[in-house]
């Protein structure tokens, strides 16, 4: 089963934490190249990145990939985020897990960002 787990940082402020599990909710119910969506935090939120590839895995799934919902190639998508899931695929090495590369990279986040500019009220 090939799961995706979005990966965000992670806030004290609880609403920022549930727009990540909300948005992920979300890309479940749309999709069709994924069985499982699911989230999980760097910092400050649970669950953490652990946490959540295993929860993926205790419910089947046989590849994750795992997606950096940051802007930026800062420290925490070049390092942090490898480094959190490096142990887990040594503790699986039968499921496939893979990360793509974060959000701001994406050819889309052009339009993206040209469509909230524009769809703000006159």
């Amino acid at each position: 089963m090939k799961s995706l787990l979005i990966v965000a940082h992670g806030s004290r402020r609880q609403a920022s934490n549930d727009e990540v599990r909300a948005l992920s909710e979300a890309i479940a119910r749309e999709n069709t190249e994924f069985e499982l969506v699911d989230c999980a935090f760097l910092e400050l939120a649970e669950p953490l990145i652990p946490q959540g590839l295993e929860r993926c895995i205790e419910r089947g799934a046989t590849e994750v990939v795992v997606m950096p919902y940051f802007l930026a190639a800062g420290r925490h998508v070049v390092e942090d985020i490898p480094g959190e899931v490096a142990p887990v695929q040594e503790k699986y090495p039968d499921v496939k897990i893979s990360i793509t590369s974060h959000l701001g990279a994406s050819h889309h986040m052009t339009g993206a960002i040209l469509g909230v500019a524009l769809d703000q009220p006159q």
